[in-house]
């Protein structure tokens, strides 16, 4: 019989191309479409296309003849895997419905439900969600005899939180305590035990959260070669999206899968590595090349976002991070305006300014939509959200929680209320709910107690003796008698009662100490009125109701201002950006100041936050900071301080 060979296509030598790549990318962009064999890091700066890039890498290699079931494109959220496969579908055609493509727990999960029995579950395994691990974390805690009132034991949600993140940061569990729950130290062996219990009842039963995915599949890969050898066989090329945003457990998945001559190419910036605390490990992406011998670096340094004068100032900041891939970022755009560095006296004067330049920017054109306010954390905009209610600018929140939305603010002002108005049954409900032991039966007893009184504390007196709650009843009684028919000065009502609630939140939030910061904060707020009558009018103002998930979706009332957490912002981009509180202390934090890791993590925060503006940047401090201490003097923050006026141009502000 006579044989014909059929030679297969290689990539590199492929006859013709129906895209025309040279066209549509830049010349960097091209050299990482077009890359041959073997791994490669492609480090995108912000705006400069990484997206497009990715796409177009994909319909290269489906074009230049590779099977689409051999290519992995691993993402951190279903939806950015399905707009990339998506648009490389409309380069390409249906052949993309073949890419292997998700966030690494969904391809955990297939893999495994392929291998099961060799990790010792079976293929019907269930997979737990947040809420049905801590069911379970609870039912373990209750047979463990950990639920009696009288000990202070954290609650299912912290201790699935501290499991969760032992896991991502390849820490222990007494690490994560020690770090984070310091309060909670005297109980690390009864959460092992619980840990060690958790474990055992999900393997019993056949369960899996979502960090034992890429635990599972980690373990399989590492102890079952034949396995491993296999994959590596069915996924010729795999394509690793924000591959800086990867935890030890997800670089190692593609260090198994992509190790020798893999063709492995991880795209992202270590420019923007911020999110250590949910496990991401800045070293991943800088000890890629280490990982992967021979690996090439392609750098993509044009941006499509932001004027020069902009990136001019991001190139110095990111300049002074000790540890990173050198890149200048550069545009076509223009040069455009300087980014302002605005120095104000105090926080309401900060809040005032921006609140006038966003009007300002609106009055030349620019819409609300396109104009946003970073910060840090989410209390850093409490008193900028006061001061745009009063002006009736709308706005919603990215990240954080809006002002009156966070539980213990509300239940500070919910005492104020009652002072101000003992007819108050709503917030007169809040407040005895927050009394221990006492519940809907016995609240609504004493409420009618004290609405049928002439004072407050007299329709609270005949429960005050009570042995179950009276205890609570007594404290609350002396706290509001002591405030009670008082020409009350808002800022002493507030930390007052910031003092009685203080133990009430110790027992009520296990992330209290950040809490009790938010509570002071309110205290410093206070401070700017002269009667509790005008503080709580404040207060009151109706807060938007749309959450940050919602800003994508098609909007009924587009012009509104957006408020946003650096984190959040991340891989967005606005004509117009302030960033407030670019103050030592505050960006960066006085916390993050004692680590050099944390304080990199800083500079690199500041550095997104500058890219994401694409025609002004506007950075703003206050001189004269109100702390629970008392006052302090603001200075600029580190990462932008004798930064040169021809950089970042100096703004004096005069009040009329």
């Amino acid at each position: 019989m006579k044989k014909y060979t059929l030679k297969r296509t290689d990539p590199e030598h492929a006859p013709s191309y129906l895209i025309p790549y040279e066209k549509e990318l830049n010349e960097n962009q091209l050299s990482a479409v077009t890359f041959g064999s073997g791994p490669s890091l492609v480090i995108a700066g912000a705006g400069s296309g990484k997206t497009r890039t990715l796409v177009y890498r994909v319909a290269r290699l489906i074009e230049s003849g590779v099977s689409p079931a051999s290519i992995l494109l691993l993402t951190f959220t279903r939806k950015a895997a399905r707009q990339m496969l998506d648009r490389a579908a409309a380069l390409v055609g249906t052949q993309t419905e073949k890419v292997a493509g998700g966030t690494f727990h969904s391809f955990s999960s297939s893999i495994l439900r392929e291998y099961a029995s060799a990790v010792g579950f079976s293929a019907s395994f269930t997979i737990l969600d947040r809420a049905d691990g801590e069911d379970i974390i609870n039912l373990i805690r209750g047979r463990l005899g950990l639920t009696d009132r009288e000990r202070r034991f954290p609650k299912k949600e912290t201790i699935g939180e501290i499991f969760s993140k032992a896991v991502n940061r390849a820490v222990p569990v007494a690490g994560v305590i020690e770090q984070e729950y310091p309060h909670f130290a005297h109980e690390t062996e009864k959460l092992l035990e619980i840990l060690a219990a958790y474990t055992e009842y999900k393997q019993a039963h056949m369960l899996m959260d979502y960090d034992d995915l890429l635990v599972h599949l980690v373990r399989l890969l590492e102890k079952n070669e034949g396995i491993r050898e296999a994959l590596k066989k069915r996924y010729r090329y795999i394509l690793v999206d924000e591959y800086q945003d990867t935890n030890g457990l997800q670089a190692r998945i593609v260090e198994l899968l992509g190790g020798g001559a893999g063709n492995v190419m991880a795209v992202g910036d270590d420019s923007q590595s911020i999110y250590s605390f949910r496990g991401a490990h800045f070293k991943n992406i800088m000890d890629f090349p280490t990982l992967f011998p021979g690996a090439s670096v392609i750098k993509l340094e044009e941006n499509y976002r932001s004027t020069q004068s902009i990136l001019n100032l991001a190139n110095v900041i990111i300049d002074r991070a000790r540890e990173k891939y050198t890149k200048i970022l550069w545009t076509k755009k223009g040069t455009g305006t300087l980014p302002a560095l605005v120095p104000l006296p105090d926080e309401p004067s900060q809040s005032r300014f921006v609140a006038q330049r966003i009007l300002d920017l609106r009055e030349e054109g620019v819409p609300l939509s396109d104009i946003c306010v970073l910060f840090r954390a989410g209390f850093n905009s409490f008193d900028l959200e006061i001061e745009l209610k009063k002006r009736n600018i709308p706005f919603v929140k990215h990240g954080g929680f809006k002002f009156m939305e966070t539980a213990h603010v509300k239940d500070i002002v919910a005492h104020i209320k009652v002072l101000v108005n003992p007819r108050d049954a709503v917030g007169l409900k809040r407040v005895l709910m927050l009394v221990e032991n006492v519940g809907p039966r016995t609240e609504e007893e004493i409420t009618g107690s004290v609405l049928s009184a002439p004072r407050i504390t007299e329709g609270l007196a005949p429960f005050a003796g009570d042995r179950r709650f009276g205890e609570g009843i007594g404290r609350l009684s002396r706290v509001l008698a002591s405030l009670e028919g008082r020409d009350l000065n808002p800022a002493e009502t507030v930390e007052r009662l910031l003092e009685y609630y203080t133990p009430i939140a110790k027992r009520r939030y296990d992330d209290h100490p950040k809490r009790l910061e938010d509570l002071e904060h309110l205290a410093i707020i206070a401070r700017k009125y002269r009667s509790v009558e005008s503080f709580l009018t404040d207060m009151a103002l109706e807060p938007p109701s749309d959450s940050i998930s919602d800003i994508t979706r098609e909007d009924p009332d587009p012009e509104r201002l957006i408020l946003s957490t650096i984190h959040s912002a991340k891989g967005l981009e606005w004509h117009s950006v302030f960033i407030i509180w670019a103050a030592e202390g505050y960006l960066p934090t006085t916390y993050a100041a004692e680590s050099a890791d944390d304080l990199e993590e800083e500079l690199r925060l500041m550095y997104v936050a500058a890219t994401r503006a694409k025609e002004n940047l506007t950075i703003t401090f206050p001189i004269k900071i109100i702390t629970h201490r008392g006052p302090a003097f603001g200075r600029p923050s580190r990462f932008i301080e004798d930064i040169g006026e021809d950089v970042l141009e100096t703004w004096s502000v005069e009040e009329e």
